[in-house]
């Protein structure tokens, strides 16, 4: 499996072969400070890890989103985010975070940034530098390619599908290049309420447990696609789609 994912790669992208076996390598795991922390992966540090992907949603043009996540959140200054020829690409924005609780961890802040893709926009290493208040400066980095991923079509209740029968799944046609799914379901009786949000799945469908969807109801649901989970020289992934949204309705006992 490892073999074939790598012989793709340098298909696709020749070159980057050796960088990616010769990391995939030397990665391992280690604890420090609380913090998961990969040995020779650019994208952590003891202080944090930062990601950048392309994003490709219905409603506005592609765009990168930045995140830088941390446990330290209380010692960091500053967080800018530069492109591979060391220009200034973009500034995360310290107000505008998403909090992770999770048992037996400290809270985690995770710092998001939304920025346009330039038309001259640049495959290579982009890096984050985080200044500390104690005036230390980290950096970080993430490989990116420039690409565009399909949105999720062909679902199944098809859009706006009217008095189905409750179904216990929701599919789609697969995307090329998806290798992980999210789907997002909201309740349109209950003021778009999100009543289901799956974990990633590696399949074009998804599971419905039974209770999950009522009769007579109103739904909409969303379809979010990614290129890997992960990967040690694409960080968290590359290449991101949000489906437009779809909807259907089910029909009466």
């Amino acid at each position: 499996m490892i073999f074939n994912r790598l012989f793709i790669f340098r298909i696709k992208y020749p070159g980057w072969l050796a960088i990616a076996i010769g990391m995939f390598g030397l990665c391992t795991t280690v604890f420090a400070n609380d913090h998961s922390v990969r040995l020779n992966d650019p994208h952590y540090s003891p202080e944090g890890f930062f990601d950048i992907h392309v994003c490709n949603w219905p409603d506005r043009k592609p765009f990168f989103l930045s995140l830088f996540s941390t446990y330290h959140y209380d010692k960091v200054r500053t967080i800018q985010v530069f492109n591979p020829d060391g220009s200034l690409l973009d500034t995360i924005n310290k107000k505008r975070f998403k909090l992770i609780e999770k048992k037996g961890k400290p809270l985690k802040r995770v710092f998001i940034r939304h920025t346009s893709i330039p038309g001259d926009a640049q495959q290579g290493w982009y890096t984050t530098t985080v200044t500390m208040n104690d005036g230390r400066k980290v950096s970080l980095k993430d490989y990116v390619i420039i690409d565009y991923m399909d949105w999720a079509r062909e679902p199944i209740p098809a859009n706006n599908a009217f008095d189905v029968p409750i179904p216990d799944k929701l599919s789609w046609k697969s995307i090329l290049g998806a290798s992980h799914y999210k789907v997002f379901i909201k309740d349109l009786w209950q003021d778009g309420k999100t009543i289901f949000a799956s974990k990633l799945i590696k399949k074009s469908e998804v599971k419905i447990k039974p209770g999950v969807l009522k009769p007579d109801g109103l739904y909409e649901w969303r379809v979010h696609a990614r290129d890997s989970n992960g990967h040690v020289l694409l960080g968290d992934f590359n290449h991101g789609s949000l489906s437009p949204v779809m909807k259907f309705s089910t029909a009466s006992d």
